[in-house]
């Protein structure tokens, strides 16, 4: 069973996140443990395409694990097709969307990995979004890594961040492709505590929509997450 001592199942109608397709459900068909790993598994529940058509699963540590610094990863295998939109990320633990007092973007956002199956099954994105001088929405701007071979959903794969007080780095299987410095005052957010979401999306404003061409149910696959602190 998932360890709820850890996670938490955040339960969604649809169309409460960019517009997305989903529902995200505490039920055990869209996250399970099988085999040793974490499976949410999305669902598509009608033969159309559309607003609630699908049900998937969100996963997060709020107010249960959260951290400062570090290294943090996890070894996942991604699901693939049109308007699927997978991801590993954080947020900061004093999001009022968990209880806290602070919106987003003010919080500040890590994207771990990003998966876009509309645009390429083979490339994963970082990225980093806070709130500016003005409180309004900025970001470091996505930042690519495509596999030589293959696509995400053929194997599992190792993506990480490494987290100080000066600068974020990004990596997959231990190749670094992405950093950016966090010591400017408008990045202040990305030093205070931070939570783990995983979770797959559907269609919305950013994702492209499924089609014909995309195979359901999907899964992404978890072997693992972990947290290493600096000493």
């Amino acid at each position: 069973m998932i360890d709820t001592t850890n996670w938490n199942f955040q339960v969604e109608e649809a169309g409460r996140f960019n517009e997305e397709w989903q529902r995200y459900t505490n039920s055990s068909e869209n996250a399970y443990i099988e085999d040793g790993d974490l499976v949410i598994k999305v669902i598509h529940e009608s033969d159309e395409h559309g607003m609630d058509q699908y049900t998937s699963a969100r996963l997060n540590t709020a107010n249960k694990q959260s951290w400062k610094y570090g290294k943090i990863a996890a070894r996942i295998k991604l699901p693939q097709g049109k308007g699927i939109w997978p991801a590993f990320w954080m947020l900061g633990a004093n999001i009022d969307e968990n209880g806290g007092d602070t919106p987003w973007p003010q919080t500040g956002e890590f994207d771990i990995l990003e998966l876009y199956g509309s645009k390429d099954d083979a490339v994963v994105e970082a990225n980093l979004h806070y709130a500016d001088d003005s409180k309004s929405h900025d970001m470091m701007g996505a930042v690519s890594y495509k596999l030589e071979e293959g696509i995400f959903a053929d194997s599992f794969h190792v993506f990480a961040l490494e987290w100080d007080s000066a600068q974020v780095a990004w990596f997959v299987d231990g190749e670094q492709y992405a950093s950016t410095s966090i010591t400017a005052d408008d990045r202040s957010e990305f030093h205070k505590e931070f939570f783990i979401l995983l979770n797959v999306a559907v269609g919305g404003a950013h994702a492209g929509r499924p089609d014909s061409t995309t195979n359901f149910p999907q899964h992404m696959f978890v072997d693992w997450v972990r947290v290493y602190k600096n000493k």
